[in-house]
């Protein structure tokens, strides 16, 4: 075992403390990164405010990680001391079943392993990004092109990922239009990439506040959510609607906006059930559908695609003094929707 410095919350909803946790020795196969920045996701709120369940503590999230190769096992063959990597939302699955050996490993039947928040094979409870180091296996070490700046690029590990795999999925590109509700982490990251896509984009926004970042990212149009005369404009408008947003919404709303035969996909995990009327999906053979991140191959060609079309996450950097109550203060912003775009941690002033 190595001891490292990391960041925790000891019980939920407990102000961060600088702490030291223990990353396994290298097996063969592993790699040791120097984490240099890690990137907040409302994930990490909701699981360190029980707000899914009750987390393990004390508690050391984050899942967008960004750094440089520190120290390579006997057998790593991807990746050499200094390459540019990054982690996501997993470090292992089963790798047996059929959804592993379809590169799907995030739909693993038997559970992936999380990034933090879950048993490893060790038996030892996972923690995350928000540290100097982690260890972790080359199979689930995706490589970071130079063409993505590695603080820019740690949001793309699970922001990023989580909108390119629906949109490709259901196949945006040429000749689709493309609706993305919400211009936050996620939401910002699925106007550039379906922009880049080379979809027909539109912002459905609680207001309008944003319109001209949305213009920037390469949205098409942008409408505000709480003028009831959007809904009635739009009527029957999109091939697919990516919903981005962690809270409730009026969803019979939003599905009325769908073309026949068109998909509403879930992305943002709001804690409390949503509710669908049957006849909101019956009326136009419409779909609602969800999407959980993307497999280790997709996450790469992700990157590949973001670094071909110059795309990296808007981000706020917390670095200097006072980190942990940074956090804090990250995580209270984030829930108000009050950052632009991604919180992103300067890791390099851990140790």
């Amino acid at each position: 075992m190595r001891n490292v410095t990391a960041y925790a919350t000891p019980s939920a909803k407990a102000p961060f403390e600088k702490t030291t946790i223990q990353r396994r020795d290298l097996g063969p196969r592993d790699v040791l990164i120097r984490i240099h920045f890690a990137g907040i996701c409302h994930s990490d709120i909701h699981t360190g405010r029980n707000e899914w369940g009750e987390a393990n503590f004390p508690f050391v999230p984050g899942h967008e990680i960004a750094g440089t190769v520190e120290e390579v096992g006997a057998e790593v063959d991807k990746y050499a001391v200094d390459d540019r990597v990054g982690v996501g939302c997993m470090v292992d699955s089963c790798r047996e079943c059929a959804n592993c050996r379809a590169g799907q490993e995030q739909y693993c039947l038997r559970g992936m392993t999380g990034t933090y928040g879950s048993i490893g094979a060790d038996g030892r409870p996972t923690d995350g990004g928000y540290s100097s180091h982690i260890v972790v296996d080359q199979d689930f070490v995706v490589g970071i092109p130079e063409g993505v700046d590695l603080d820019k690029a740690a949001p793309l590990l699970c922001a990023g990922i989580t909108v390119y795999s629906p949109l490709k999925h259901w196949d945006a590109g040429p000749g689709s239009k493309v609706a993305v509700v919400g211009m936050g982490g996620l939401g910002h990251m699925a106007v550039k990439i379906a922009h880049a896509l080379g979809a027909e984009v539109t912002v459905l926004s609680q207001s309008l506040s944003k319109q001209e970042d949305g213009a920037r990212f390469g949205a098409d149009h942008y409408f505000a959510t709480s003028d009831e005369a959007t809904f009635e404009q739009l009527a029957g408008s999109f091939d697919l609607i990516i919903n981005t947003v962690s809270a409730s919404l009026p969803m019979a709303k939003f599905l009325s906006l769908l073309t026949l035969d068109g998909t509403l996909v879930s992305v943002g995990a709001p804690s409390e059930p949503l509710e669908v009327p049957a006849f909101a999906l019956i009326g136009g053979r419409r779909s609602w559908a969800g999407s959980m991140i993307g497999g280790i191959a997709e996450t790469q060609e992700m990157l590949d695609f973001c670094a071909e079309h110059h795309i990296g996450a808007e981000i706020e950097l917390i670095d200097g003094d006072d980190i942990g109550g940074q956090i804090d203060a990250a995580w209270d912003r984030v829930v108000d929707s009050d950052v632009r775009y991604r919180f992103v941690i300067d890791t390099r002033s851990f140790a």
